[in-house]
């Protein structure tokens, strides 16, 4: 009967989907949350599956539903019962619940809006340093959490001042505020080092380096393809970025070290 935790985990992560759509509609524009409804205001069923399942996919006057509403309660649905099925059921297992849930949320907010919400932020920083103080080994320490947050934070703190300071030299005290780092970039990056810890943090910032630089060649070569003008110094969402490199880390550390091991005994 050892299916029946990833099922219920299952059903905690559509659920959990279901929230994280209603806080991508709302609290970039509203700075709150309020009932689920469609793009004219129009309320639907919370859960975004259910509403194209059974036909209602749009409102009384026509507006749809995106398919990011249903992909995101499976995609948390998944990842839910992947954790259940990997981990014990205990506090732990709780964060990494969280963590996954806001995560999906950074990169939904962050693709559709260009944003890192500060109000998002802020209640994963106190997640993260509580849970540095009350989970076990190997978690780390509130110390390494610590050093890991400002590691994080400094590092990407310095990329975007660099940027800012690019920008100006560019457009020659122009007023322009496209960068390729926001500062919501910063502080997500803050709360990923709180998470993992410095030791961590390292690996995990090099990882999101170099999926950004694969990431930015895929796009450009698709707008090459495709037959689209590219513009230089296009900015691109970044926060994604970060997180896959701080999921790596979070639940594929051991499997990166071992790889890293490896390669430095074959070199």
């Amino acid at each position: 009967m050892a299916f029946i935790e990833p099922l219920v985990a299952a059903v905690l992560g559509l659920l959990a989907g279901g929230l994280v759509n209603m806080l991508a509609d709302d609290l970039p524009h509203h700075g709150s949350v309020g009932a689920p409804h469609y793009p004219d205001g129009a309320r639907r069923p919370f859960l975004g599956l259910i509403a194209f399942l059974t036909g209602r996919r749009a409102s009384p006057a026509g507006r749809r539903l995106g398919w990011r509403y249903p992909l995101v309660e499976i995609v948390l649905a998944l990842a839910f019962a992947a954790l259940a099925a990997a981990y014990e059921i205990d506090v732990q297992l709780v964060f990494y619940l969280v963590y996954v849930s806001v995560f999906v949320l950074v990169v939904v907010v962050d693709l559709e809006h260009r944003l890192i919400l500060f109000v998002v932020m802020v209640p994963a920083a106190a997640l993260a340093l509580l849970d540095a103080i009350i989970a076990p080994d190997p978690r780390p320490t509130l110390v390494d959490s610590l050093a890991g947050g400002a590691l994080g934070f400094g590092v990407f703190w310095v990329f975007w001042y660099g940027g800012v300071l690019f920008n100006r030299a560019r457009f020659r005290g122009e007023d322009n505020q496209e960068v390729a780092f926001g500062f919501g970039d910063v502080m997500l990056a803050g709360v990923c080092g709180l998470i993992l810890g410095w030791q961590s943090m390292i690996f995990a910032m090099f990882i999101t380096v170099f999926a950004g630089a694969l990431g930015g060649l895929v796009w450009i070569l698709s707008r090459v393809v495709s037959g689209t003008n590219y513009a230089m110094f296009t900015a691109l969402p970044y926060g994604p970025y970060i997180v896959f490199g701080t999921v790596v880390m979070l639940f594929f550390r051991d499997s990166v070290q071992t790889l890293l091991w490896r390669s430095w005994r074959w070199s």
